[in-house]
């Protein structure tokens, strides 16, 4: 659906230039949900904007299923947008306007007939659950309230892609699980392919399906959600992950604590179904050693749900070699700490 090639944007000339982007690569499938994260400064908001040319690249190509975004003319370019809908993090709303009409504008600026315009707005008021709002002002919503309506307006030229650049980092964090949800709900309903960028491992974890981690203009690491946030190779990714947990001093504290010399320090991580089965108490059993856990947690990524355990197994040398190698056995990934 889009392919992204050696896409390089540098601001300024000689040696004022500063390059936002060192020539990215990226495949997104058709009706995918793919995140991008990244510190500020990064370059991902540059890249997201390069996507439907609000930036202009230095280099490289983005295509959109058989379209060269690069090489369009100003007519060919506005119309390939309208088939690509937006949605900001401060909303960009007509304070203005009712709900109904900044959902009606980009309708109304191609000229759709009334009858069209009216039958659509309706269909997206109801879409994202503010069909009792449609004649109330900006200012009388909430934060939430006011993405939704941004989400229908993008979705109303029938797009078939949606970029989000940031689009829950002004909200808390309930109403951020409600507009994930929403997205989430749309991409299944409609197959919709959408690309969203964002500082929070919690929003890639929530719903997406791949995500590639941006720094210094380069994408570092990409791939499908799960393996790279329960296997990430690099630091940057690691920060993302830990910032995620509050306990990560406890947890370094509880590993460089005072043990005994052959007991070993693992992490263990459980997926999809072994999640929920005692697989660790009844191969402690089996093998005859005592364990610690230092830290656990279960969640979910996207609709698959994890378990990590940072476990210390004291016993003999060879006792908690075998316990680690039948763990390892039942398809759990063991990789040691320390």
């Amino acid at each position: 659906m889009i392919t992204i090639k050696n896409l390089v944007k540098t601001y300024g000339t000689g040696a004022k230039a500063t390059a936002a982007l060192k020539g990215i690569n990226l495949e997104v499938a058709q009706g995918e949900i793919f995140g991008i994260i990244g510190h500020s400064g990064a370059g991902k908001s540059t890249l997201i904007r390069c996507i439907n040319m609000l930036e202009e690249p230095t280099s490289g190509s983005v295509t959109i299923g058989e379209t060269d975004m690069t090489r369009l003319g100003t007519s060919q370019l506005q119309r390939e947008r309208r088939r690509i809908g937006m949605i900001f993090q401060h909303f960009n709303l007509l304070s203005s306007a009712t709900v109904y009409d900044n959902i009606a504008f980009p309708l109304r600026l191609v000229r759709t007939p009334r009858a069209a315009v009216d039958r659509k707005v309706k269909e997206m008021l109801e879409l994202v659950g503010l069909t009792e709002h449609a004649k109330k002002f900006p200012a009388q919503l909430s934060g939430g309230q006011k993405q939704r309506v941004g989400i229908a307006r993008a979705l109303a030229t029938d797009p078939r892609v949606l970029l989000c650049d940031e689009a829950t980092s002004a909200l808390d964090p309930q109403t951020t699980d409600s507009i994930l949800r929403l997205l989430l709900d749309i991409n299944r309903k409609l197959g919709l392919t959408i690309v969203l960028i964002t500082h929070e491992m919690h929003v890639i974890q929530s719903i997406c399906d791949k995500v590639a981690v941006i720094h210094g203009g380069v994408i570092l690491e990409e791939g499908p959600v799960i393996d790279v946030f329960l296997k990430p190779r690099e630091a940057v990714t690691r920060d993302f992950i830990r910032r995620e947990s509050d306990s990560a001093d406890v947890l370094e504290e509880a590993i460089h604590a005072p043990h005994p010399e052959s007991a070993r320090t693992v992490k263990v991580t459980f997926i999809g179904d072994l999640t929920y089965q005692s697989i660790l108490s009844q191969t402690v059993k089996e093998t005859n050693v005592d364990f610690a856990i230092l830290q656990g947690t279960i969640s979910r990524i996207k609709e698959t749900p994890y378990g990590q355990l940072i476990v210390r197994f004291e016993g003999t040398p060879e006792a908690i070699e075998r316990t680690l190698q039948r763990l390892a056995e039942q398809k759990l990934e063991v990789e040691e700490v320390r």
